[in-house]
């Protein structure tokens, strides 16, 4: 009996299941890729179609006084039109404030100096290369999940997917409260050079429990995104005490 050629020389059967055993880990990695390059092209999108540059002239001596301890020519601030209070850095390096925080430092809930503060921790985490890994660490979560998932359920059916999301979001939580950490640090060093201080960074945090609408959520710390406001005061005060001998 004539025996039939293989269609791939060299591949034999094992090789083959090998292959197919790893074509979940393969493809859930390639979604990840894909993920990262359409996530990064909608922000970007986005960002460009509802912010407009700050101007505001408290604010601009602020950041100029940052840009001369940076020795860069100036600062370029944005403000993202959605009502939210937060700060953020684009992978771009550009960096936003959105609408609801500057309504709250136009209204006198907010000082300028701790408008800096948030200037400068997003400054931070540009300089420290989080912006950018954020991004590629968002799609590379979706492509662990996905991975994960098709792992876990194939062993705990209808359990694996809540599975996989739950280790999931432990690992991005603990990698994004080390990144606020260190951007917290790098402000707290810019903020000391430029001659503004950190103080204004402190009471900044003590009001933003009551200025985003995460207060009394009730989530447990180990969860959130973000390091407790009492917690991040602390090691403020900590690189103060050592920096300054």
């Amino acid at each position: 009996m004539a025996k039939h050629k293989p269609l791939f020389p060299g591949c034999t059967l094992p090789h083959i299941e090998g292959m197919l055993r790893f074509s979940p880990i393969l493809l859930a990695l390639l979604y990840g890729w894909i993920m990262y390059r359409f996530s990064t092209w909608r922000t970007a999108r986005t960002l460009d179609a509802q912010s407009s540059e700050l101007v505001d002239p408290k604010l601009k001596a602020l950041t100029d006084r940052m840009a001369g301890a940076l020795d860069l020519p100036r600062i370029k601030v944005f403000i993202y039109e959605i009502p939210q209070v937060n700060g953020l850095a684009a992978a771009d390096g550009r960096i936003f404030i959105t609408r609801g925080f500057f309504d709250k430092y136009t209204k006198g809930e907010v000082t300028g100096a701790e408008m800096a503060s948030v200037i400068a921790h997003e400054l931070g985490h540009v300089a420290l290369g989080h912006a950018r890994r954020r991004m590629i660490d968002f799609s590379g979560q979706n492509a662990l999940r996905t991975a994960m998932a098709m792992i876990f359920s194939r062993f705990l059916p209808g359990l694996g997917g809540y599975l996989a999301s739950f280790l999931t979001t432990l690992l991005a939580a603990r990698l994004s409260r080390s990144d606020e950490f260190e951007a917290d640090a790098y402000a707290s060093a810019l903020l000391m050079k430029s001659g503004i201080g950190t103080k204004a960074q402190k009471s900044l945090f003590t009001k933003l429990d009551q200025l985003t609408s995460a207060a009394g959520t009730g989530t447990p710390a180990w969860l959130l995104s973000h390091p407790k406001s009492e917690v991040r005061i602390k090691a403020i005060e900590d690189n103060e005490a050592k920096w300054l001998g």
